[in-house]
């Protein structure tokens, strides 16, 4: 057998899809599993989204679109960030992908040299130190735990930054913990990246939509920050939209033009079906975000009461996205005779094994004490897996 390169070598599987993978193949066994450890809203696209598609097939929009994205999306994506974030944006500094995911790597590919540093926070979303890693860059990692609401400092950060630091990343609201940062807080930490030259934030707002809290933060709108930050998002999270595979990176036209010329290496211009129903989904009523973002409000209303309710659960009440990440340290060193459980991966496997729940260990996201829950799913959903993991648990000594 042959050799695969050093550049995939470094790389790590993704745990999250690792998990989820597990759990399937439980399911095909016949074991009632309830997964909890996907990032996918359970809606359906919008109707509106959906027709905008189909009429897209029947008007013959199926040949190679332009690199950067349709104008008429890109000036939609530029209404859609200055009606939320009071930003203007050009079409020039817009540039359209195939998924969020691809906008994300894209501009690790775009900024980060052999040697850079990339500041991470932790808990953090798998695949962004991969992503460092894949483009040479060297990711470090500052831990926020539970105590701080799992928000970095900007003692945190200064303490963090070398003459090798290229890009800090900052993802909010939050996978996995669905935290949120104020403005005030962004304000803080742009303060920083400021006093260091050729330091550049990655801002991941792929979840801006999903918030408790009533406001559109972005480290974009600090004073003097628009031009170090690359702002990636799109339609997965907000309008139930992943499998649609459309985000977009908001960012100076120098980062977007270095973008323009990757992605017209690999992959071009991303699907015009999808770039068709992109534009229904921003330029048509929003009442559908508002009714998703509703209904995620109640499940985590939900999920907190009943996490709260199981010994040995430390729980954070999360303003954004659709994620608990309880810290769960008590439990490391109890048995149930059978299996010892020494780190939140066993833990994750032992939920699996035992109360037939899928979740993400929290080794993967860079905070060994907790683990990751969806409550992308119906509240009976949520109810019974969190029944299931409290019986579980009372096994452990």
């Amino acid at each position: 057998m042959g050799t695969l390169s050093d550049r995939l070598n470094r790389l790590a599987p993704s745990a999250t899809l690792a998990m989820s993978q597990k759990s399937s193949e439980m399911k095909a066994q016949g074991i009632d599993v309830i997964n909890m450890s996907v990032g996918e809203p359970d809606y359906m696209t919008p109707e509106h989204i959906k027709e905008a598609g189909k009429k897209a097939i029947d008007d013959n929009y199926s040949k190679y679109s332009p690199v950067p994205g349709y104008l008429e999306l890109r000036k939609a994506i530029s209404e859609k960030i200055k009606r939320d974030s009071g930003l203007d944006y050009s079409t020039s500094e817009i540039i359209v992908g195939t998924g969020g995911k691809q906008g994300v790597c894209n501009t690790f590919m775009a900024l980060v040299n052999s040697g850079d540093e990339v500041i991470v926070p932790a808990p953090y979303w798998v695949s962004y130190p991969q992503m460092a890693k894949l483009a040479g860059g060297k990711p470090v990692v500052i831990r926020a735990g539970i105590k701080q609401n799992f928000k970095i400092t900007p003692e945190q950060l200064e303490a963090a930054i070398t003459p090798k630091t290229k890009l800090l990343v900052i993802c909010s609201p939050s996978n996995p913990t669905g935290s949120v940062y104020s403005q005030e807080e962004l304000n803080a930490l742009a303060e920083v990246v400021l006093r260091h030259d050729d330091l550049y934030v990655l801002s991941d707002e792929i979840y801006e939509k999903i918030n408790y809290v009533g406001f559109t933060a972005s480290i974009a709108k600090a004073p003097g920050m628009r031009e170090r930050t690359v702002i990636c998002n799109g339609v997965s999270k907000a309008y139930a939209m992943t499998g649609w595979r459309l985000g977009w990176v908001a960012a100076p036209e120098w980062i977007v033009k270095g973008i323009n010329k990757l992605q017209g290496q690999y992959t071009s211009g991303t699907s015009d079906v999808s770039q068709m129903a992109a534009l229904a989904a921003y330029r048509g009523d929003q009442q559908c975000v508002e009714e998703m973002r509703k209904g995620f409000e109640r499940r985590r209303d939900l999920i907190v009461s009943l996490a709260r309710e199981i010994p040995g659960f430390e729980v954070n009440v999360p303003e954004g996205a659709f994620y608990l990440f309880p810290h769960i340290a008590s439990y490391f060193g109890k048995s149930d005779g059978k299996t010892t459980i020494k780190n939140s991966t066993d833990f994750s496997l032992y939920l699996l094994e035992d109360a037939h729940v899928a979740t993400v260990a929290g080794d993967a996201f860079g905070e060994p004490d907790g683990f990751r829950m969806s409550y992308a799913t119906s509240d009976d959903n949520i109810r019974e897996a969190m029944r299931r993991i409290k019986k579980s648990l009372a096994k452990l000594s």
